[in-house]
């Protein structure tokens, strides 16, 4: 195996570009002759818009232009998309209200953008926009997604009465109850999914100019492709062919990144319009209000067994709350996403699933990160830990008595997905010895001591990776004796460049360091499927793979003639003459034939689908103190065993699981987006909204148990959100442990102190 191929340990090429402040991101990006535009958002959570006056604006010192919905309506720029494909209960279609760059009539969320201005600099764009007098017409808000769908709530849209988005279901109602009905006990919980910020270290930005008659735009996304078509579409009213979208460094995204957003239409509408480049990044306070927000579910969890406690039925109903509008895949993350692995990783013999999407004045939800599988998995895995202590049973017993075993794989659930591979018994065997399960009652007594309370908790996540089947990969050699991957996803910290160099240097034999990866740019790469849904390395590592197959098969006459053999065999990335030492490597050749002035390449593209995606999974392990006089909860161990099939990486892997874990960390004990019930954000910077630091943290002890995955041809499953599903489950049944022991306390995320002191007190 060559020396930096697959499955090493392999540091990030990338850092070093990095780590000398090489990158370039978007905000450090400038054009010629570059004006700046601001975004003026409503101050409001709903009001109708009687009057705009931009006329005193329009004259303040370097404003070009000052922007309103209905010049936009004037031009017919289209409102933004919807691509959700959710039907009702009634088999009725989704209706999407219409939601434009800027707000025309009325305004629905506090930070709905109203009117965008354009200077010579950022501050004559902000002074300005003050300047805009701006006749507004408030209207009650409804904010409690508790009460959004009771009767004579304000509407958040006139056309959609008692705020209702969209009434779905999946699986038999009647066969669920029936399976209820002859139950031997039925358990119900109750649960919160609290809403959350992404929080990505790089807020969204957005630059664009005209070169040569065509809008080129750069901007931080997770795969331009669909960007350019809308601008191309529903903006600049252009062929595809006319738009370049182009993404520079990007710093973080958590599927806030996927989306096109109001700025991307309105900075190439401008630019177009003016002649100049026109740019727009968001401060911090912009992050909180416009980007896509995650999560926020209510949920009733129901779960029936029979007498030898086996699961017979499980029953979810959640009110999933939109936001304002219906973001580009809102309505399918607490639906078709969820339900990928409702049953978790248990033996569920039928399941009703019922999601009430719900509109309230506030910014509109999407995926951040896990979209839907960390709230799946969230309710089954507390509700596997409440159900234990009602049926007076160990939790780890219930849990094994339930697992799909390893002998039925491939396993078919009761929700239609296929788990292909896995064998759940030893990764949670493995956990439970790493984490010295056995040895936690003397740590309890211990802590007792202190005037602490100590719990430990699992949660088993499985994750069904997601994202489009079809990805595209380009290998190109250069004239500088390197050679290029062009490739449809995009990284955004996750260490592209070096897992892709990696399967690169594995089949083609080719250095590390004459790798360059080319990504986001929609002229250079015809198509991809961008990055979401853990898919990256599934579906571009087999692209690749398919590439390279394609460079070995046009190279392998070209060396057999270069070194003037009847046959030439190629192994460990060089092409050698049968029993001889006579050899060449795919650089050397590409060298060769370009000296030699022949019109032969070696470059190659590919194209894939991927036909079943991957079930990574896992258990984590964590154990909580909390401190009785002041409800402060400590986080002192926490271990994972994970299952990702083969690993490409591991540094990699243990990076991106230590991430997601981190961000669940801050859900289940930190995080939460609050709204007054005027619809003002309460949370909306880093004062009050709390992320955790490392301070907050213990170490984190990783490990896998790999069980190959059946599904592409690597053998590996997606890594990227797992430890972002694994971790909430695992710190709250942690914390109900330390609160109640065989006395259950039910808590819901996130578990602050106050919350934890107001519980201790109470009792």
């Amino acid at each position: 195996m060559p020396k930096f191929g697959i499955s090493q340990p392999v540091r990030r090429v990338e850092d070093a570009r990095f780590l000398t402040g090489q990158g370039r991101f978007v905000d450090d990006l400038s054009l010629p002759g570059q004006t700046c535009g601001y975004v003026l958002r409503s101050p409001h959570a709903h009001a109708a818009i009687r009057s705009i006056d931009t006329t005193h604006a329009a004259k303040q010192p370097g404003v070009l232009a000052v922007i309103t919905g209905a010049d936009l309506t004037k031009d017919g720029v289209g409102a933004l998309p919807c691509f959700a494909d959710v039907k009702n209960r009634d088999g009725s279609k989704l209706e999407v209200p219409k939601r434009f760059p800027l707000a025309v009539d009325m305004v629905r969320f506090v930070g709905d953008p109203v009117a965008f201005v354009v200077a010579e600099t950022l501050a004559q764009a902000r002074d300005a926009a003050e300047a805009i007098v701006i006749d507004y017409a408030p209207r009650p808000a409804t904010v409690d997604l508790a009460t959004a769908l009771a009767p004579g709530q304000p509407q958040v849209h006139e056309a959609r009465p008692d705020n209702l988005a969209f009434d779905w279901e999946f699986g038999d109602a009647a066969e669920v109850e029936k399976a209820f009905a002859g139950a031997a006990r039925v358990v119900r919980l109750p649960l919160i999914n609290n809403r959350l910020v992404a929080s990505p270290m790089e807020t969204r930005g957005v630059i664009a100019t005209v070169e040569g008659g065509r809008v080129v735009v750069h901007t931080g996304n997770q795969g331009p492709w669909t960007i350019r078509s809308l601008l191309a579409q529903r903006v600049l009213k252009v062929g595809p062919q006319d738009v370049r979208v182009m993404t520079p460094d990007v710093g973080g995204a958590f599927g806030a990144k996927i989306f096109y957003y109001p700025e991307h239409a309105l900075v190439a509408w401008s630019t177009r319009r003016l002649g100049r480049p026109v740019k727009w990044v968001a401060d911090r306070s912009e992050s909180f209000l416009s980007d896509a927000q995650g999560r926020d579910h209510i949920t009733t969890a129901e779960i029936a067994f029979s007498s030898d406690h086996r699961i017979v039925g499980y029953r979810v109903d959640t009110i999933a709350n939109m936001g304002a509008y219906l973001s580009e895949y809102g309505p399918e993350i607490p639906t078709s996403a969820a339900l990928k692995v409702l049953p978790g990783i248990y033996d569920v013999k039928c399941v009703h699933y019922r999601v009430r999407g719900a509109y309230t004045h506030t910014v509109p939800v999407d995926a951040y990160r896990g979209a839907g599988r960390p709230e799946a998995i969230y309710q089954i895995e507390r509700l596997m830990d409440e159900a234990a202590a009602e049926l007076g049973i160990d939790r780890v017993a219930l849990r094994r008595r339930n697992f799909v075993p390893a002998s039925e794989f491939p396993f078919k659930t009761a929700v239609g997905e296929i788990y292909d591979s896995g064998d759940f018994g030893r990764v949670l065997d493995t956990a439970l010895a790493k984490a010295d399960w056995a040895g936690f009652a003397g740590r309890r007594r211990t802590a007792a001591t202190q005037g602490k309370r100590r719990g430990i908790g699992l949660g088993y996540f499985i994750e069904a990776t997601m994202g489009g089947p079809d990805e595209s990969a380009g290998i190109r050699f250069t004239p500088e004796d390197r050679v290029e991957i062009l490739v449809g996803t995009q990284s955004s910290g996750q260490g592209h460049e070096t897992a892709y160099a990696q399967v690169l240097h594995e089949r083609l034999g080719v250095p590390i360091d004459a790798i360059d990866l080319v990504q986001g740019d929609t002229d250079r790469i015809a198509s991809g499927g961008g990055t979401g849904g853990s898919r990256s390395l599934t579906a571009e590592a087999w692209a690749i793979d398919a590439a390279s197959n394609k460079v070995i098969e046009k190279a392998t006459p070209l060396a057999a003639n270069v070194l003037d053999a009847p046959d030439v065999e190629f192994h460990d990335g060089m092409f050698r003459v049968p029993g001889t030492d006579r050899t060449i490597s795919v650089l050397d050749l590409a060298a060769r034939l370009r000296a030699s002035g022949s019109n032969a390449s070696l470059d190659a593209d590919a194209k894939i689908t991927v036909p079943a995606w991957t079930f990574p999974n896992g258990c984590h392990v964590a154990e909580v103190e909390i401190d009785e006089d002041t409800g402060v909860p400590t986080l002192v161990a926490y271990t994972i065993v994970d299952d990702f099939g083969r690993i490409m990486n591991p540094l990699l892997v243990e990076g991106q699981v230590d991430g997601g874990v981190v961000q669940g960390i801050g859900q289940a004990l930190f995080e939460h987006a609050r709204y007054g019930e005027d619809g003002q954000f309460l949370s909306a910077s880093f004062l009050d909204y709390c992320l955790p630091r490392a301070a907050d943290l213990p170490h984190l002890e990783f490990s896998t148990v790999e069980v190959p995955c059946r599904n592409n041809p690597f053998g590996v499953k997606g890594c990227g959100e797992a430890g972002a599903i694994a971790s909430p489950p695992a710190v709250i049944n942690a914390i109900a442990d330390a609160l109640g022991g065989k006395q259950r306390v039910h808590i819901d995320m996130p578990a602050t102190a106050e919350k934890l002191w107001r519980l201790l007190q109470a009792r």
